[in-house]
């Protein structure tokens, strides 16, 4: 699949997305996973993810956007690949041009400047971090698959093996109530986990393993800033 193939819509440069405040953040590519040997020997399964270098476009402010906030620019692109209105845009920074343009709510003191580049070696091992990315597609799906209904019976003669059952009274209300488990599409939503331990930072190749499981396909993008819980 062709780069342009694993951007997610909601990362794309078309559509930015805005994310809470944070201390830390930067714009990946989740490469896959594997796993690497702690001090004490055991074995930890990590997400391994491309991370930066990230670029600051945009730094907006209170008093003139209405918030304060950050741009990131990651993954670069030719010139006669970006139209004319994101040319400017990014030429205010003058760093080159950008696939994927992310947004962060930062606080009114932070310490970003338009150009400035952002790398992986700002997480340490041990931070805690959140992941925002788009779980994979599984188009339609059944009520077993998509909310882990027990089923009927398997013997012969059950007839009733996957069906989603009773779904509502008769007479009174006469309806089915909003937010009923049923069969539908699943998947391809945008979903965070958070408190994910970053297990190791390698500078030089821009990467950053995460302890588990992270939302997304392989090759696709994704969030890493500092929990917000911690």
């Amino acid at each position: 699949m062709s780069p342009e193939g694993t951007i997610f819509s909601f990362l794309s440069i078309k559509n930015l997305e805005r994310v809470r405040t944070m201390k830390k953040a930067l714009i990946g590519k989740k490469l896959g996973m594997t796993q690497i040997f702690w001090e004490d020997g055991s074995i930890v399964p990590v997400t391994v993810i491309e991370a930066g270098p990230c670029v600051v476009i945009q730094r907006k402010e209170e008093g003139k956007d209405g918030y304060d906030a950050v741009q990131l620019g990651f993954g670069r692109i030719k010139e006669k690949n970006v139209k004319k209105p994101l040319k400017g845009h990014f030429k205010k920074a003058d760093k080159g041009y950008f696939r994927v343009l992310g947004e962060f709510h930062i606080d009114s003191d932070a310490d970003f400047t338009v150009g400035q580049e952002l790398k992986v070696d700002m997480f340490s091992i041990g931070d805690y971090v959140d992941v925002v990315g788009t779980t994979k597609g599984k188009g339609f799906a059944g009520g077993v698959k998509r909310h882990g209904f027990r089923g009927g019976g398997g013997s012969h003669g059950s007839m009733f093996h996957r069906a989603p059952g009773s779904i509502g009274a008769s007479a009174d209300p006469s309806r089915v109530f909003k937010g009923k488990k049923l069969p539908g599409h699943m998947g391809n939503a945008r979903k965070t986990t958070q408190n994910l331990i970053v297990a190791g930072v390698r500078p030089q190749d821009n990467l950053l393993m995460i302890k588990g499981a992270v939302p997304g396909s392989r090759n696709g993008i994704v969030l890493i800033t500092s929990a917000i819980k911690m």
